[in-house]
């Protein structure tokens, strides 16, 4: 709780830096640099202006096609016939718009079966099986969920099966943004939606779908059985720029990774919320903020090892507060061990052995068993008193609700009771005694303001004389 103000002069080379700290930090500036570097490409992509011989990739949009945005439904994509729902012509990329239908689950679907949406964007008036500029992108609809445990009348288990459940939600998106991309400068993550064609002399890329996953949420299903005729399907969709499209493909892969360490849906859910309930600016901010965090912790942990290090004595340091800092979360385990393998004097060397405590320490020991006691005084009768009136005097639920916050309020007490006595000491050891004389000196000064004021005006006024 409070620092100790006695301890020894400290040895000399104490303070200078180890060549493995040095090391550690370095690395850890140059990946924060490198991270901010990335981020930096990521928020400004360079656009592609021809100069010096430079080939660009131009948009597919810049010369204002008429386009068609089509939904189909299917089995399975690309292996199955396809059954129209929803249809947009004409189609504006910039647009957008929300449109709810009603979707016919075929025999297969409703046995526990899967669906899925194939969406097309494609010329106006042809299909989009013989536009060979066509772009598209699957999704599926359905998808299914692991039905809990539960017990029959025979008490035997029921094995665990997987129900499919209906998706209500589609959300498209579309990079409308009239960009121009250097051929040698693609970014990576474009790559795997970009898709180019030759037109005359130029190259140009196709529009870049985008099936939006990270509105999907696991409390919006529906589960799907034998009687499910139809259900109904929201089709959302949106334009957005090269920015934004980058920064949900990045999100997208951040949900995949949680897949793939094991994150059940819910807690996936939990983070998809916060993310996209963030605004990009903020989410960057939030990272190097955490950056500096994590440099700010560790240079603070070196400064704490360094300290324990060169200190030889316990003088001035109550054991009990520093067991009861041994139980703070935010420090390292193995750290906070050794500390109190230092305040106790205890030395793991090829023999176990507990050194012997000079006069000093020995009166700092006493003085926290003091302190301890004296303060158990006050505090035992003070928790027994309190549990004995809220029994007789205050609603409870029942004995247990009682014993609970009883125990509770005595965890607090003993909390307490742990990082007193290092005040208790530092008065002791008059280690406030300056910071006693400058409030003296402070309130000195704010009762006799008045009186150093009219001396003032009386030399100024003998001097005008």
């Amino acid at each position: 709780m409070f620092p100790s103000c006695y301890s020894k002069p400290a040895t000399e080379g104490g303070g200078k830096r180890s060549s493995t700290t040095k090391l550690l930090l370095g690395v850890f500036v140059v990946y924060a640099l490198h991270s901010a570097w990335m981020l930096y490409g990521f928020l400004s992509t360079k656009p592609c202006d021809g100069g010096r011989g430079e080939l660009c990739i131009v948009s597919y949009l810049a010369a204002k096609p008429r386009l068609q945005l089509s939904v189909f439904t299917c089995l399975q994509p690309d292996d199955s016939p396809l059954s129209l729902a929803v249809k947009l012509d004409p189609f504006d990329p910039d647009s957008t718009f929300e449109k709810q239908v009603n979707v016919s689950l075929p025999e297969q679907t409703r046995a526990n079966g899967s669906l899925y949406a194939v969406v097309y964007v494609h010329k106006a008036g042809v299909s989009p099986l013989e536009d060979r500029r066509e772009v598209h992108h699957s999704a599926r609809l359905t998808t299914h969920v692991t039905r809990p445990r539960t017990r029959v009348q025979d008490k035997n288990l029921r094995p665990e099966s997987a129900v499919s459940h209906w998706r209500p939600h589609l959300s498209i998106t579309m990079m409308s943004e009239d960009f121009s991309f250097s051929k040698a400068g693609l970014p990576s993550d474009v790559r795997r939606y970009i898709r180019v064609s030759q037109e005359g002399g130029r190259t140009i890329y196709l529009p870049m779908l985008l099936i939006d996953e990270l509105g999907f949420r696991v409390r919006d299903l529906v589960e799907i059985n034998i009687s499910t005729a139809q259900l109904p399907l929201t089709v959302s969709y949106q334009g957005i720029s090269l920015r934004k499209f980058r920064f949900s493909i990045h999100l997208h892969d951040i949900v995949y990774s949680l897949r793939q360490f094991g994150f059940t849906e819910e807690n996936i859910d939990e983070i998809k919320a916060t993310l996209m309930g963030s605004d990009l600016y903020l989410l960057v901010l939030t990272a190097l903020t955490t950056a500096l965090q994590l440099i700010c912790e560790f240079l603070a942990l070196k400064k704490d090892i360094s300290f324990w290090r060169q200190k030889k004595s316990i003088a001035g340091m109550s054991r009990k507060s520093e067991l009861n800092r041994s139980n703070d979360n935010n420090d390292l385990c193995s750290n906070q061990v050794w500390k109190v393998f230092k305040v106790f004097k205890v030395h793991l060397g090829k023999r176990f052995r507990i050194n012997k405590l000079d006069e000093e320490e020995r009166k700092t020991v006493e003085y926290d068993a003091q302190a301890s006691r004296l303060l158990s005084y006050l505090v035992y009768p003070l928790c027994i008193s309190g549990a004995v009136f809220s029994l007789g005097y205050l609603r409870q639920k029942n004995y247990y609700s009682w014993l609970i916050n009883t125990l509770i309020t005595g965890v607090y007490a003993f909390g307490f009771l742990s990082m007193a006595p290092q005040l208790f000491i530092n008065h002791k050891l008059s280690c406030f005694r300056d910071e006693l004389l400058f409030f003296l000196y402070l309130f000195q000064r704010r009762c006799y303001a008045s009186v150093a004021k009219r001396r003032e005006s009386v030399t100024r006024k003998a001097k005008t004389q």
